[in-house]
């Protein structure tokens, strides 16, 4: 079940693990950094189309950020390359 905790708590893990501050991402989310700290916090959320360009930007699963798995790994299909 999604939980606006679990994605606060890996979305700030997966920035600070990339060296990324909170008004990093605000810039590649087209936000301000208050809404990436509330999102942290699990105040808040973000829209679809934001969450895909997080899971882009840090090579990472949705259901992962979303807590509906624990694997952070970004499935891929048969025929897709690996990212280089």
């Amino acid at each position: 079940m999604f939980s606006k905790e679990i994605f606060g708590e890996r979305l700030a893990e997966i920035r600070k693990k990339n060296h990324e501050t909170q008004a990093g991402l605000a810039s590649l989310l087209g936000c301000v950094k208050s809404h990436v700290s509330e999102m942290e916090h699990g105040k808040k959320t973000t829209t679809a189309e934001k969450i895909a360009l997080i899971c882009e930007h840090y090579h990472v699963a949705s259901d992962y950020l979303l807590g509906l798995s624990d694997d952070p790994s970004p499935r891929r299909d048969e025929g897709e390359k690996p990212r280089e």
